[in-house]
């Protein structure tokens, strides 16, 4: 146990590993309380401040919930009120299905609904991709959590999504859009997570395994993939995905100066 406690800093943010506490569930339904996982992390002292800070954005997250009870439909952030979202039925089902085209966002979504559960890191990524990448409403990234995660706790499902989105209590600034390829690349290096998840990928090599729609056509016939058929080509190109996302948090920036 020491030796993970030790370890969670660096190895929380990789799918693969199990680096994480698993124990969302747990509290989510009461089954142990954030006082008593307090007194335990305690005895392994600073070697365990990563993980109580974590513990304290839970709290913060009650604590948000508590005072700001419109929060699970409304932004924190009332400019927010205002944002261009795109309404796109057929990427959100995409995105709920785990076929986008993006592979740790399709393992992320794919483990989601198989386990009920969604590794942290991986989270914020496909909320990200949600988000930023389709302009799709936050509150629909929100509401399809809470119907699929074991842990599926309101104040923290707010809190994450409204952060995802830039309109919550020290969110992600407007600018902070992940790269799909670049998150997991660093985060699933050797593609043990997408392996597992999107098996149809599996005998990619790793240098295409996150970016499948950039590999040279002899390499995805030789693992036995046509993109569009066997595995989904890209539902949007993230390049110009982000580019949108900045004219649209421009706007809302813009407007809301001029109230």
């Amino acid at each position: 146990m020491a030796q993970r406690v030790a370890r969670y800093e660096k190895d929380r943010d990789f799918p693969a590993e199990p680096g994480t506490s698993r124990l969302s569930p747990h509290l989510h339904f009461g089954e142990i309380s954030p006082r008593q996982i307090l007194h335990a992390a305690r005895k392994h002292g600073k070697m365990a401040d990563a993980f109580v800070r974590q513990l304290g954005w839970r709290e913060f997250a009650h604590h948000l919930l508590h005072h700001f009870p419109r929060t699970p439909h409304r932004p924190l952030r009332g400019e927010f009120e205002a944002f261009p979202w795109a309404r796109d039925r057929q990427r959100l089902k995409a995105w709920q299905k785990g076929l986008t085209g993006y592979p740790i966002v399709d393992a992320g979504m794919r483990e989601l609904w198989t386990t009920g559960w969604m590794h942290n890191r991986v989270r914020m990524i496909a909320a990200s991709f949600l988000v930023k990448d389709l302009l799709i409403p936050w509150q629909d990234g929100a509401a399809w959590f809470r119907d699929t995660l074991v842990d599926g706790d309101l104040a923290n499902n707010t809190f994450g999504w409204q952060w995802s989105a830039g309109c919550g209590a020290d969110a992600a600034p407007y600018f902070r859009i992940f790269n799909p390829v670049l998150q997991g690349r660093k985060f699933d290096p050797g593609g043990k997570y997408v392996r597992r998840w999107i098996p149809e990928l599996a005998a990619l090599p790793d240098r295409w395994l996150h970016e499948p729609f950039e590999a040279p056509s002899g390499t995805l016939q030789q693992a036995g993939i046509k993109l569009g058929e066997t595995y989904p080509k890209p539902i949007v190109n993230h390049d110009e995905a982000r580019d949108r996302a900045l004219e649209a948090y421009a706007f809302t920036r813009n407007r809301s100066a001029r109230l």
